[in-house]
């Protein structure tokens, strides 16, 4: 019925059975509404583990649709959304767990336990004298059976034998406690299994224990512990690959570091060395303009000392014809032509 009604399904769509007015409200379900389960979408449901057992959980609050989990498979959004349903799903799990072994604990306390047998109850007037005669019974027996024996009579001496063996089992039988409670411990001894918490009889036969394996109860709890275990496996796991990507990332970062420092060192080592040429070819300039200035000084006193013996020789030459060219100049001045003065 139920591959029928997903076939249904498929062909005609969910809301066929609806009537006008209810398809009017009626709201196509995606696979990430709220009252889609997540669990039955990335892996199981662990209400779908354990119906009709002592651990059934009821049956799911939120829907399991083949359809809508064929369509979240295929979703484009599918990578991003499986890490939170798992996430989701361990921790329900491992509350489950949690519960399981607070129960096996408390189930291993008990069979840790000492059992006290009760001492077996006293035996009635009338066993106690059926007692007393096979115990008479059993002594003479023995007694001719080692005459028989001394006399080399075996065969006698051992059909007595089996007579005092009926008699010891009629004696053990007397003797041996009556409580079944009594009887049941000491034949059986139980165990517990330790993955979905049952109590079973210890060393029973293979049967029961594989049909015990194969049981709803024990399967459902080994898929649950399962996928705990895979799931913290995993995380760790991308936890240890997210820690060596960041060291790896760091390290890079400490390389290319000391590359920078290294590079900046070198051009700082020749800037520095540009700078010590800068400044050695400044210290030449200013040699060299030192030097220039100091020949131009010597020149300029060399060029000073020559005009100076110049205006010397000519201050010289001045001073023996310096009367007369003073005269000669001053009667030149005074000259009536000069003055536009005629002589009559």
């Amino acid at each position: 019925m139920d591959a029928q009604r997903a076939l249904l399904d498929e062909l005609m769509g969910s809301a066929r059975n609806l009537t006008e007015e209810e398809r009017r409200g009626y709201k196509e379900v995606s696979w990430d509404d709220r009252e889609v389960c997540g669990f039955y979408m990335v892996r199981f449901c662990p209400h779908d583990l354990f119906v009709n057992t002592r651990s059934d959980l009821g049956p799911c609050p939120k829907i399991h649709d083949p359809k809508l989990k064929e369509s979240f498979e295929n979703s484009p959004r599918h990578d991003a959304y499986v890490p939170k349903f798992e996430a989701e799903l361990s921790q329900f799990c491992e509350k489950l767990v949690m519960d399981l072994d607070r129960r096996v604990k408390r189930g291993r306390e008990r069979l840790n336990q000492e059992v006290e047998l009760p001492p077996p109850p006293p035996l009635t007037a009338e066993k106690s004298e059926q007692l007393s005669v096979l115990e008479e019974k059993i002594k003479n027996l023995l007694e001719q059976v080692e005459s028989l024996g001394e006399a080399g009579k075996v065969d006698e001496a051992e059909a007595l034998m089996r007579k005092v063996e009926t008699l010891n089992t009629e004696k053990a039988v007397l003797t041996q406690p009556q409580n079944e409670k009594v009887l049941m411990l000491q034949e059986k001894k139980m165990a517990l299994c330790e993955v979905c918490g049952s109590f079973l009889v210890a060393n029973d036969a293979a049967e029961r224990t594989q049909s015990h394996v194969a049981g709803k109860q024990h399967v459902g709890y080994g898929m649950v512990r399962d996928f705990i275990n895979e799931y913290k496996t995993a995380k760790e796991k991308a936890i240890e690959e997210e820690r060596l990507t960041r060291e790896k990332e760091i390290e890079e970062r400490r390389k290319q570091k000391e590359k920078d420092n290294e590079r900046k060192r070198r051009s700082d080592s020749s800037d520095r060395e540009k700078y010590r040429d800068k400044d050695r070819d400044r210290e030449r300039d200013r040699y060299r303009d030192r030097d220039s200035e100091r020949e131009r000084s010597r020149e300029y006193e060399v060029r000073g000392n020559r005009e100076w013996g110049r205006g010397m020789d000519s201050r010289s030459r001045n001073g023996k014809n310096g009367g007369r060219d003073r005269y000669h100049n001053r009667s030149r001045s005074r000259s009536p032509v000069r003055h536009n003065y005629r002589r009559s």
